[in-house]
């Protein structure tokens, strides 16, 4: 009985391509992050100066601190969905990653004027700048979370803190196009905060999504 059970679930089986997992995730992050690009765009649009902005340091360290939790994320997120995934190094990256944005905050903030100081790290944008890599990050970590649903993470709520990670580095990285903030500090404080906010979204609905 039970190999005739076997049997009969083998019969109607396909091939999997080996690169079906990646192709999957990879492609509900490109396709969303298209959406919020777009998003971004009609919402807030680029920033003033986004013609002379890429000539200066400051754009580049937001879009490259981004630009690697996303990936780290992304990385996670690709060993997680998997029903034997494990992966520890992205998780210990990240904090040496904020920290080094953090030693540079402090150097920045050490060789700035006074009445520079409080505009590094507050802004004029503090108020509203995690709120908008949420909501940037919201169809990036939606598309994730229902690609991966197809899938058998063994942890679901590990699971999906990664895809949050990779969903607000993504926001993050999208939204530094339209911020003109130019301090490291800002950056280490309230862009992480918008990440780590979407990373505990995505672990409360993977929790809740991902149970299989």
């Amino acid at each position: 009985m039970t190999d005739d059970l076997i049997a009969r679930l083998a019969t109607d089986l396909k091939p999997v391509r080996p690169d079906a997992l990646p192709r999957l995730i990879m492609g509900a992050v490109l396709v969303s992050a298209v959406v919020a690009a777009i998003a971004m765009l009609m919402w807030l649009g680029t920033r003033a100066d986004m013609a002379t902005a890429p000539g200066t340091m400051m754009f580049w360290t937001k879009f490259g601190y981004t630009l690697a939790l996303a990936m780290l994320g992304g990385v996670a997120t690709l060993a997680l969905a998997r029903p034997d995934g494990s992966i520890r190094w992205p998780w210990l990256a990240a904090p040496v990653l904020l920290a080094l944005l953090l030693v540079g905050a402090v150097l920045q903030l050490a060789n700035a004027a006074p009445d520079e100081m409080m505009p590094l790290v507050i802004g004029g944008t503090s108020l509203v700048c995690p709120w908008r890599i949420v909501v940037l990050a919201l169809p990036v970590l939606l598309a994730l979370l229902l690609a991966m649903r197809r899938l058998a993470p063994a942890n679901p709520t590990l699971a999906g803190l990664a895809a949050g990670l990779f969903a607000g580095g993504t926001g993050a990285w999208i939204y530094s196009f339209a911020c003109g903030e130019h301090g490291m500090m800002f950056v280490a404080l309230f862009y992480t905060l918008g990440i780590a906010i979407v990373a505990g979204l995505g672990a409360l609905l993977g929790r809740l999504l991902l149970r299989w």
